[in-house]
């Protein structure tokens, strides 16, 4: 029998409890109105295994955007529309140690964005995506999702308008940058992009059933893609904190400021999380919290 299987709600909700007690040390984003509304006691956790067994828990019903959970979904439809080959031209793999917003990161790098987890690499992959335009581009990755892993996002209308109002000046110096430097076609409509596909939204069983598709063969996805996928997640995924939680999880996972988060347990399933308050990194303290719970009682790790 699986790891993941052998869990049970009695479990899920002893270590949930304990997670929630850590998320009280966290903090809801407040410079995105809209997402500034959360409840930051708010938690809810899907796990769906590879045997079709899933297990729920929590405030499950709560509708969140994916925010930067969405990078590692961009990556993947343009590692199978494009090709690996293609894409580490625009983009390295090299974990960074600077905020996943950092200026600083991108200019000492020479205007190559380092991976496609942080604001500069997701920004550059935005402006690459198949369609006529930012709204079209995101219909057509969004339906490209939900067709493959049979979950329901959609782009969360009143989100998208609350990040306009309030437009990120790091992300828009970031995509300035990488257009002086010859990265992106064009500045508007990565940038866009970008903010539409942050604001695809849906619940935390969607989540899962989009983790499901990095964690277990199908016959939708090459193994190499999936493969390439859960490397740059394990070593990017959650910031400046990724090896930390590498070495004390051993499973890739991604994060973002909306409260989601998803850990990939290859071959087994996905466990995704919302937990809406984050650390200072921007990572939500009651979702990773639960996590390395989970790993180590199951002895999740990727590397046995």
């Amino acid at each position: 029998m699986k790891r993941l299987d052998k869990l049970t709600t009695e479990n899920l909700s002893a270590w949930v409890q304990q997670a929630k007690t850590k998320a009280e040390h966290g903090k809801v984003i407040d410079r995105i109105p809209q997402l500034a509304k959360a409840d930051p006691s708010w938690f809810a956790v899907h796990i769906c295994c590879k045997s079709g067994k899933t297990i729920s828990f929590g405030d499950t019903a709560c509708v969140f955007p994916l925010m930067s959970v969405i990078k590692i979904f961009s990556l993947l439809y343009l590692l199978e529309h494009l090709g690996a080959e293609t894409v580490f031209r625009w983009v390295g793999v090299e974990p960074s140690d600077a905020p996943f917003n950092s200026l600083e990161q991108l200019v000492s790098d020479r205007g190559h964005p380092r991976n496609p987890m942080i604001n500069s690499g997701a920004i550059t992959l935005a402006d690459k995506l198949p369609g006529k335009n930012p709204s079209d581009r995101t219909l057509s990755f969004c339906q490209w999702l939900n067709q493959l892993a049979g979950c329901q996002l959609y782009l969360d209308e009143v989100m998208l308008a609350s990040v306009r109002l309030t437009p990120s000046t790091a992300n828009e110096a970031i995509a300035n940058y990488l257009a002086q430097a010859g990265h992106l076609e064009n500045l508007e409509t990565a940038l866009d992009t970008y903010e539409q596909i942050c604001c695809l939204s849906g619940r935390v069983e969607d989540l899962a059933l989009l983790g499901k598709l990095l964690a277990c063969e199908n016959s939708c996805l090459l193994a190499q893609k999936r493969r390439i996928v859960n490397a740059v997640m394990l070593t990017c995924g959650l910031y400046e904190a990724s090896a930390e939680f590498a070495v004390r999880v051993g499973l890739p996972m991604k994060s973002g400021i909306g409260g989601g988060l998803v850990a990939i347990v290859p071959g087994e399933g996905a466990i995704a999380c919302y937990s809406p308050a984050l650390d200072n990194i921007g990572n939500p303290v009651g979702a990773i919290a639960f996590v390395e719970t989970l790993a180590q009682e199951l002895q999740l790790s990727a590397f046995g």
